[in-house]
């Protein structure tokens, strides 16, 4: 008989929900279509203004099960919408490297990412804000997603969507394009990459932001 084929679906991220206004988004050198949607990558970015709140208020996924409403408490929707094109943006944004989630409960977080089929690729111990974190790195597509908490302790609550660091291909002169609206280009925690992080609060911006120089050749 011949053997049955099984098709998997990869997880991707379709689109992200952002409680910010359009303009602010314009300001910091992203284009956004009319609709308020910015393409960066793969990526629709819906800036759905303040009164849905702040930040990063919800993601779609392809490729997951109709049924799903979060993700470990992120607010979450099922898409089957293609990718869309990129749009060009004066920042000079060409993708999302990584998003990145704060967990109350890393081995909560990671029991629901792996119940998508979705497992960690590796992890590392950091610092934020002069604390000691772990983290914890998963693939969504083109699209890597950072898991931050603390490696001993637990608490309730859901996760939440932080911030997003955007792929540039010259950093020096995204950094001068950006002025002021940036800060200056230092080396990145990854071994060959450099990074600028907007000043996102005086553009209006909600979502902490950061652009971030090619991963080197290997």
């Amino acid at each position: 008989m011949p053997r049955e084929t099984r098709t998997v679906s990869v997880v991707e991220i379709e689109g992200l929900l952002v409680a910010d206004p359009p303009e602010a988004w314009a300001a910091a050198g992203f284009a956004v279509d009319p609709d308020g949607v910015c393409r960066v990558g793969g990526v629709r970015i819906r800036l759905v203004g303040r009164d849905a709140g702040t930040g990063i208020v919800g993601w779609s996924l392809r490729g997951v099960a109709a049924d799903l409403a979060d993700l470990d408490g992120v607010p979450s929707s099922v898409s089957d919408e293609p990718a869309d094109n990129p749009a060009i943006h004066p920042n000079g944004a060409t993708g999302i490297d990584h998003v990145v989630l704060l967990s109350p409960d890393l081995r909560r977080t990671v029991a629901a990412f792996e119940a998508l089929g979705v497992s960690p690729r590796r992890e590392r111990d950091g610092e934020l804000g002069g604390q000691p974190i772990r983290q914890i790195f998963f693939r969504l597509g083109a699209v890597v997603v950072e898991v931050i908490g603390s490696a001993d302790a637990a608490d309730e609550g859901p996760s939440s969507l932080w911030g997003i660091t955007y792929d540039v291909q010259d950093i020096d002169a995204i950094a001068t394009f950006l002025g002021e609206r940036t800060s200056p280009v230092k080396d990145a925690v990854q071994p060959g990459r450099r990074i600028t992080t907007l000043r996102h609060r005086d553009l209006g911006m909600s979502v902490r932001t950061a652009l971030i120089s090619p991963r080197p050749p290997r």
